[in-house]
């Protein structure tokens, strides 16, 4: 479709009494055509029958309208030119904010190959490295937490027994700083489960990440000449939120609870300038569809405050799904010259309240779901378990799936 172009033309009659303005609507290509609302005297009545009044008055409300069409169009042209970013993988992640003080965080993973997540508990107490030479941070986990893994070498998504909720998504414009050994260092593929294992709010998580107490240290994607650079969300039970990307080889945090969204390019302070360019149109009069990252961010903001603020939790886990389905992209599907827009290989949603970790893969018929409250996180008597999923999370499980777990020892973080 062409470019939508609304003009105006003024004039006036001879006695220089002001007149109304004839409407001309353009769309650039072959179909051009102009409309004349009508010579009116503003004040004044043209010296015709009521009848022609009338007729004039039915085609310039035709005219408004198709005004009103236009303009519509011309802003969806305009945020298709805003909206223009790099390719990247293509996940999201949302909170939803309902009623009884109910949080509820949902994201999808979505890649071209199958990224062999498996499901992981971890209690407390299990000493950790930061994986990053002989400078690397350690420390013993605090918090329990039930984590999904990528290629079961790094945390990509998962909630700990407080009810803090972390998530990574891939960000293309990512830098981190050079490591020099001097500080201590902690890979990439650990940076999720160190906030999980150490900290309770995002608060508490934000306050010393902005210390900036170890340098991020990036490793290539298993099977592929590419550096990881991920972002990294979080969200807990108060419904707070924090946004943590490197730029430039600088941290930025952006912290609120307002920051309910997020996914993939741009980098989340232009995220935040789409989505206040789409609160001007509206979510009732048009939505973007695509698969890209920005389209879906703004799919997701407007969907994930639209959806009733049920009291029923069963209903708002199921609002939830439905949004983050909503923004997910059909198995099988990459986007023409763009191959790292990719399926949706599975989703989670994480209930802060009632610690409940649901997890949907796209190649299974159910949802199944683990109780952190029903599972030993103590240092003393809790075992690292595994639930396998298999080839593409494959595997059939439903309802609760705390029993199917087994006993397993720890994966390796990818690492220098």
């Amino acid at each position: 479709m062409g470019q939508v172009l609304i003009s105006r033309t003024k004039a006036k009659q001879q006695d220089s009494s002001p007149l109304t303005r004839s409407i001309v609507l353009c769309q650039s290509g072959e179909d051009q055509s102009t409309h004349q609302v009508g010579w009116l005297p503003i004040g004044g009545r043209p010296d015709s029958s009521r009848a022609v009044d009338r007729k004039l008055r039915a085609r310039e409300a035709m005219i408004l309208k198709k005004r009103s069409f236009a303009a519509v169009c011309t802003a969806a042209l305009m945020a298709t030119t805003m909206l223009v970013v790099p390719a990247a993988e293509a996940c999201t992640r949302f909170v939803y904010h309902g009623a009884n003080d109910e949080v509820i965080t949902a994201r999808s993973m979505d890649w071209k190959l199958d990224v062999g997540t498996n499901l992981w508990v971890f209690p407390r107490g299990m000493k950790r490295s930061g994986e990053a030479g002989p400078n690397s941070v350690e420390w013993t986990s605090k918090h329990g937490s039930v984590i999904a893994t990528g290629y079961d070498i790094s945390t990509t998504d998962g909630m700990n027994e407080a009810g803090l909720v972390a998530n990574v998504l891939w960000l293309v414009e990512s830098s981190y700083p050079e490591y020099d050994g001097k500080k201590p260092g902690l890979t990439i593929a650990a940076w999720a489960q160190y906030v999980l294992d150490n900290f309770a709010t995002v608060q508490e998580a934000v306050d010393t990440l902005a210390n900036e107490p170890f340098t991020v240290v990036t490793d290539s994607v298993p099977g592929e000449e590419r550096l990881a650079t991920l972002h990294l969300s979080l969200s807990d039970a108060k419904g707070d939120s924090a946004i943590i990307e490197y730029i430039d080889g600088k941290q930025v945090i952006h912290h609120s609870r307002d920051y309910q969204v997020m996914t993939n390019s741009p980098v989340f302070e232009k995220q935040l300038a789409l989505n206040e360019y789409w609160k001007q149109i509206g979510g009732t009069v048009m939505l973007p569809g695509t698969n890209r990252a920005s389209d879906r961010f703004t799919r997701a903001s407007f969907y994930v405050n639209a959806i009733p603020k049920s009291k029923d939790p069963v209903e708002a886990i199921a609002s939830a799904f439905s949004v983050i389905r909503n923004v997910s992209v059909p198995f099988g599907i990459t986007t023409p010259d763009q191959p790292n827009i990719s399926s949706t290989r599975w989703r989670t949603v994480s209930d802060h309240k009632r610690k409940l970790y649901f997890f949907e893969s796209a190649l299974t018929p159910n949802v199944f779901w683990v109780d952190l409250t029903r599972l030993d996180f103590t240092a003393e008597t809790g075992k690292v378990m595994k639930l396998d999923l298999g080839p593409n999370q494959a595997h059939i499980y439903a309802g609760m799936a705390n029993d199917q777990f087994k006993e397993t020892a720890p994966f390796e973080f990818l690492g220098l």
